[in-house]
């Protein structure tokens, strides 16, 4: 559970305004001295994000953010990056002084929780320094809230179960890769293509993911480069499914005979953490795009550039070419992702395996919401190529996987 990595663990915000206790309270879940606590309004500046172990529940990311009520120049943009974590929590906590608690700042936050479909904990601090009449006043109104002594080994436990019991809640199915498609026993071959791009010495992040969800679920991986995937097609007596790297859509469906499934990493993990079927209606809409219309390239990590990059350079080419017609791209990396989608007219996202499932859902349901077309980077290669039809065949025939004879 420790190597769990932060994109794959549930993340749980701390909210509230300045001096409520929120940096105290993060170093108190965690039990260590990790954020800098201070008197002085606005300690906090950029949020902080720590994995860690959540007993029992499992692996999590708690989330330290700036206070809501920071109104100076600089706290506005610290309040700025604090509301972009909305974009990320699956599960908040708002902190709260009892003895300097602002309902109205409190129902305002609530209607953001709301906006995001985020749930929460209202979380009152600092209850030794109110009287025993007003915190039960406080318990009576606020019923289904939590109160914690920051210094109080037994109230901050009684918090953490709370919080596990809440993210037991949101989990209503596993969250596999692979798992749900493909039954045990199956097998899959695997099609790395090494580039300009791929790091030196290891694979990337989603390869390594896909081929643990494999061993997790009893699924048996063949990992090769397209130049020893013909060659392993005829040597394996039965193969359910080929997994490759987008870039190569086009020359890997023409090597991978008709009764085998074929799709991609990228597809895989907008099926696990997104809205497939979103994503494959969206790429219809590029035949609607005209001259000078206005596409958003979104990346949930930042990396080097190449002369070979997928989303600064092969996507961009390869659909100009397409159509016919100039476009304008934008690029927006990492957790940087535009408040207004109103200025675009396609959004094209990354597979997203940087970013948590929350993310993902917060960013298709704002394209969703503002009518604004999505789709991803495999979808669009593999429609590009003319092969999407045969690349998400997998998505809809769940277990009813062909195989190779």
């Amino acid at each position: 559970m420790k190597k769990t990595p932060i994109a794959n663990r549930p993340h749980v915000g701390i909210y509230g305004n300045t001096n409520a206790g929120k940096s105290s309270l993060f170093n108190a879940i965690f039990g260590q001295d990790i954020a800098i606590v201070s008197e002085y309004r606005g300690t906090t500046t950029d949020p902080i994000i720590k994995a860690m172990e959540l007993n029992p529940y499992g692996p999590i990311a708690l989330i330290d953010t700036g206070g809501l009520d920071d109104n100076t120049e600089v706290g506005i943009k610290r309040m700025a990056k604090t509301k972009n974590m909305l974009f990320r929590t699956d599960l908040a906590l708002y902190v709260a002084d009892i003895s300097d608690f602002n309902e109205d700042d409190y129902k305002k936050i609530v209607l953001q929780f709301e906006r995001y479909k985020i749930p929460h904990i209202l979380v009152f601090n600092k209850i030794d320094q109110v009287t025993e009449i007003e915190r039960k006043r406080m318990e009576l109104k606020y019923k289904d809230s939590v109160f914690i002594i920051l210094d109080d080994e037994d109230s901050i436990n009684s918090l953490k179960d709370r919080i596990g019991d809440e993210l037991q809640k949101l989990e209503v199915k596993e969250d596999t890769i692979i798992g749900d498609i493909l039954p045990s026993q199956s097998t899959v071959v695997l099609v790395i293509h090494l580039d300009e791009a791929a790091p030196r010495g290891r694979i990337i992040l989603p390869q390594v993911q896909l081929i643990r969800d494999c061993l997790d679920h009893g699924i048996k991986a063949m990992v090769v480069r397209e130049t020893e995937l013909t060659q392993t097609l005829r040597e394996l007596q039965k193969v359910d499914l080929v997994v490759t790297d987008s870039q190569i859509f086009k020359m890997v469906s023409d090597m991978v005979p008709e009764n085998i499934i074929l799709t991609s990493f990228s597809m895989l993990f907008a099926n696990q953490k997104g809205d497939i079927d979103l994503l494959i209606r969206g790429v219809y809409e590029i035949e609607n795009l005209a001259d000078c219309s206005r596409i958003l390239m979104a990346e949930g990590c930042s990396h080097s550039l190449t002369h070979e990059d997928i989303g600064r350079v092969k996507i961009p080419n390869l659909l100009k070419k397409y159509i016919g017609k100039e476009l304008k791209f934008d690029f927006y990396s990492g957790y940087d992702f535009p408040g207004n989608l109103s200025d675009y007219d396609l959004v094209i996202h990354c597979g997203a395996c940087m970013l948590n499932k929350k993310a993902v859902h917060t960013r298709l349901w704002f394209c969703e919401d503002m009518g604004i077309p999505v789709t991803n980077y495999g979808v669009i290669l593999a429609y590009l190529n003319g092969i999407l039809p045969r690349c998400s065949e997998i998505f809809h025939l769940k277990n009813e996987v062909k195989t190779y004879d």
